[in-house]
């Protein structure tokens, strides 16, 4: 997860159940509490009540908004990936560069998964033993999202690509972007590169994926 939910207020969205429309501050306040004591304390560590608590609300508002703990992570995981990587990075805008589109997701991405937040996530995710419902739970509010975005760019984009499949293009992106690097940085084997260090990784991995998917000249490296 990631460092601050920026205004998460307005950007969290009312439960889609039945009744009268929920408290949306009080939401918002929930899903930021849910993604500090996450990370701080991984999902077996934070409470309900914590997390109530935190909030400022009783368990029983959390349980009204979410349901389950399980559900609220979710909800949490997915807000964050929402303020770091918002729709609007993934439309199509055919007049502009698409190296420049594809430079921008790819820095929001390795901003997102290189914060502290993030890396503690995917430790917890990664741990022995650790439930396969929170990590399928976490694949989809996270990952999934973020693949299936970056998919439907690029087929908005076919006139500048050739993809035989593009889910499968999506993910070999984002697997490039984190390379060996994120896994050294998740292992505590290293630290984040450089500025300069993350605008080259960004350049090279971009112009690898141009070099195999673009159409007329390819990127000089």
């Amino acid at each position: 997860m990631a460092p601050k939910l920026p205004s998460a207020a307005a950007q969290s969205r009312p439960s889609a159940g039945p009744g009268r429309p929920k408290d949306l501050a009080k939401r918002a306040a929930i899903l930021d509490a849910a993604a500090r004591m996450f990370t701080r304390l991984g999902f077996e560590g934070a409470s309900m009540d914590q997390i109530a608590a935190e909030a400022g609300v009783s368990k029983l508002t959390v349980y009204s908004h979410f349901g389950d703990k399980e559900a609220l992570f979710g909800e949490a995981v997915r807000l964050v990936c929402d303020s770091l990587m918002p729709d609007d990075l993934f439309v199509a805008h055919p007049s502009a560069p698409l190296r420049s589109q594809l430079v921008g997701i790819a820095r929001a991405f390795f901003t997102m998964i290189t914060s502290e937040e993030a890396l503690a996530t995917h430790r917890m995710m990664m741990s022995p033993g650790g439930d396969e419902r929170l990590r399928q739970l976490f694949w989809q509010a996270g990952p999934e999202r973020v693949q299936r975005a970056f998919a439907t760019l690029l087929e908005a984009r076919e006139a500048e690509l050739d993809i035989p499949d593009l889910a499968r293009a999506a993910r070999q992106f984002f697997a490039l972007l984190k390379g060996d690097l994120h896994t050294r940085m998740a292992c505590g084997l290293c630290e984040r590169p450089s500025a300069a260090g993350v605008d080259e990784h960004i350049a090279a991995t971009v112009d690898m994926f141009l070099r195999a998917y673009g159409r007329g000249p390819r990127p000089v490296a």
